[in-house]
């Protein structure tokens, strides 16, 4: 059983976020906060963790380490997972292959021929097929078992993902199958994956589980060994945390591990200023994430990663690949281009002085004076301005600019990516951006949030404290959770309540099963019940709370309105039940601000601005100042540019609050 911490005096909270170009860390012990940051090492995530415990000077055995993993994801992006057979029924194997037969480019005549997801030599068939009424068609017999044995053995691939159909109203079948299964290989059942509806997207989500599975259990078995002692959590892209010994088991469910460490940080941040409205962006150095928050954080089941449908319940964010190391181009047509290929950690920006030969978005803002080449990462890492200027140059002659201009370009299309991907998060779902407060982190979202907020017309922004590694702030903060669901489709006129809530105890008792083994105990959990909805005939549906059969009706029929613009008079169907388990988090308390003594503070000139701008490190502002734009604001993991025409005042967390003046 795994044990589970509380913020003791005597043990040490360590948030761990690995990012594409720095892998970011937050030690929380006796009520004090510290930052650092790496380079990230990709191609062994662990070393850049353990290099950045050495340099923190950490002792393994008194730390509670609570991790946001990209393994899962570069995996998948990257095409790099194991082999996987994937064994159905009789006449299924080529429903991975056939999939939606959605296109992706509409107008397209001519599209590219994608390789599907399991080769055709290892999908298997096999009998135990049942009705959509949970009775038996076909049956699985000892025969197809010893075949199905045999066939693994022959092909040794390195995991085996089981699908059977309905398999979810019961799973006996696909045990009886997991059991022949060489120990050797990794084993992932859709019935314990993902017990819904939906053949091809249930089948999905479990042959992603083993495909990514074996690459998260064996770097989570790296980085265990090399912390020994070290009780070790992993973030789920719902905004839980698992046990890393079980988290190899489940690594579907942690594509989104490290966005949505950031969105538990910024809901905690929202409790900390009384704001439960939010509009969050995380830029860092490959890529910007984009989410709502109201109150809770906002998930989704129809979320698609490299391309593919995962239906199980993550973070609802909208991702684009703008980032501080986006690179600038010229297309074909002489137009300037941003993104979405990145520099990454190594070379990184050209300014980063490690041989990077592209223009990207940082070395923009260092030509723009808005990054201080002796100020990065709190002085610890000289920046190159020479080096950026270099290689926007070319940029420039090309385009008939000046450097600056070039520079200024680089950061408005940057800029206008963001800003599309901000209005598809709020706008495109009828809410009004105004009524929000957008929240900047990241290591490069403070220089871009006010230009992002007038292009918005959002009158209130936040940059929290330590924005620049947020993400590993949010993994302290976060609870152990499961996140539990069964399909269950009947018409809510022809059901009991009480049959509904049978559904639910049932999950209730293996969420609890789950949660135990960490640790955790029932008098601690938080249950939230919910259903999917829709009208009957429909092929979508919507989440809504459950509290009795009537409050849902209401509830949905709002919601419709709400999103779709029209509610119908017909029948409603129910068609998975949700439950939503959580313990109490690790309690963390943000340090009020101290200000150091304040010196004189630097004046520079920046690049479209008149006057001088006052230069202020951020660990030297007080409660309640308030500083008028332009200004930069400087820490030792990102920067803000206060714009002209906002102002910002510093609340007793840190948390920077902006205004437009």
């Amino acid at each position: 059983m795994a044990k589970i911490f509380s913020a003791e005096h005597d043990v040490i909270l360590l948030g761990v976020d690995t990012g594409g170009t720095f892998t970011d860390f937050i030690v929380y012990q006796q009520g004090k906060l510290t930052t650092h940051k790496v380079l990230s090492t990709p191609h062994a995530p662990e070393q850049a963790i353990l290099q950045g415990i050495a340099e923190l000077q950490l002792d393994p055995q008194q730390l509670l380490i609570v991790h946001g993993s990209t393994v899962a994801t570069n995996a998948l992006l990257e095409g790099k997972g194991v082999t996987t057979a994937y064994i159905t029924n009789h006449g299924l194997a080529d429903v991975l292959t056939i999939a939606r037969q959605n296109r992706s480019e509409l107008y397209n005549l001519q599209p590219g021929k994608k390789s599907p997801p399991v080769a055709a030599a290892y999908c298997l068939e096999t009998g135990g097929r049942l009705s959509a009424e949970g009775e038996t068609i076909e049956a699985l017999d000892e025969a197809q078992l010893q075949q199905l044995r045999q066939q693994l053995e022959q092909l040794a691939p390195r995991a085996v993902a089981i699908n059977l159909l309905f398999s979810y109203l019961d799973d006996n079948a696909e045990k009886r199958i997991a059991a022949i299964v060489p120990e050797e290989m990794f084993v992932s059942r859709s019935s314990a994956v993902l017990a819904e509806y939906r053949e091809y997207e249930r089948g999905i989500a479990t042959w992603l589980n083993s495909y990514v599975g074996p690459l998260v259990e064996d770097y989570l078995l790296r980085l265990q060994q090399g912390l020994p002692g070290a009780n070790i959590a992993v973030m789920q892209s719902a905004g839980g945390t698992i046990a890393a010994s079980l988290a190899g088991q489940q690594a579907v469910h942690m594509l989104l591990s490290g966005p949505a460490g950031g969105l538990a940080a910024a809901r905690f941040m929202g409790e900390q200023t009384g704001q439960q409205q939010l509009l969050t962006f995380d830029m860092g150095g490959t890529s910007t994430d984009v989410a709502m928050i109201d109150g809770e954080l906002q998930l989704t089941t129809e979320g698609h990663i490299a391309g593919y449908p995962v239906a199980i319940p993550m973070v609802d964010m909208h991702t684009i690949g703008a980032g501080g190391g986006s690179i600038a181009s010229i297309d074909a047509g002489g137009m300037l281009q941003v993104g979405p290929e990145s520099a990454g950690a190594d070379p990184g920006p050209a300014c980063y002085a490690k041989g990077g030969q592209y223009a990207t978005v940082t070395d923009a803002n260092l030509v723009l004076g808005r990054l201080r080449a002796d100020a990065f990462l709190g002085g610890g890492m000289q920046l190159d301005i020479d080096a950026a200027t270099a290689v926007i140059q070319p940029l420039a002659a090309q385009l008939g600019l000046s450097v600056h201009e070039a520079a200024q370009g680089i950061i408005d299309i940057a800029n206008e990516h963001m800003a599309h991907a901000l209005r598809v998060m709020s706008v495109q779902r009828g809410i009004d951006p105004a009524s929000l407060t957008l929240v900047s982190f990241g290591g490069a979202g403070g220089l871009h949030v006010c230009a992002l907020a007038d292009a918005l017309a959002i009158p209130r922004a936040m940059v929290p404290r330590h924005a620049g590694v947020l993400s590993a702030l949010g993994m302290l903060v976060a609870p152990r959770a499961r996140q539990l669901s069964r399909t269950f489709t009947c018409l809510l006129d022809k059901v009991g309540a009480d049959e509904i809530e049978q559904h639910f105890s049932e999950l209730y008792q293996q969420g609890l099963e789950a949660l135990q083994q960490e640790g955790v105990d029932e008098a601690d959990i938080q249950c939230d019940y919910s259903v999917d909805c829709r009208y009957h005939g429909q092929s979508y549906f919507l989440n809504v709370k459950w509290q009795s059969l009537s409050q849902v009706r209401e509830d949905f029929a709002a919601l419709h309105q709400q999103r779709y613009g029209h509610c119908l008079s017909l029948a409603v169907e129910l068609v998975n039940v949700r439950l939503a388990m959580k313990s109490a988090a690790n309690e963390v308390s943000l340090p009020e601000v101290e200000a150091l003594p304040r010196p004189e503070p630097q004046q520079v000139r920046l690049y479209g601005v008149d006057e001088t701008v006052t230069v202020y490190p951020r660990d030297q502002l007080g409660v309640d100042q308030l500083i008028h734009g332009p200004a930069l604001i400087t820490e030792t993991v990102s920067t803000t540019y206060l714009a002209p025409g906002w102002q910002c005042s510093v609340d007793r967390s840190g948390c920077l609050l902006l205004e437009k003046s």
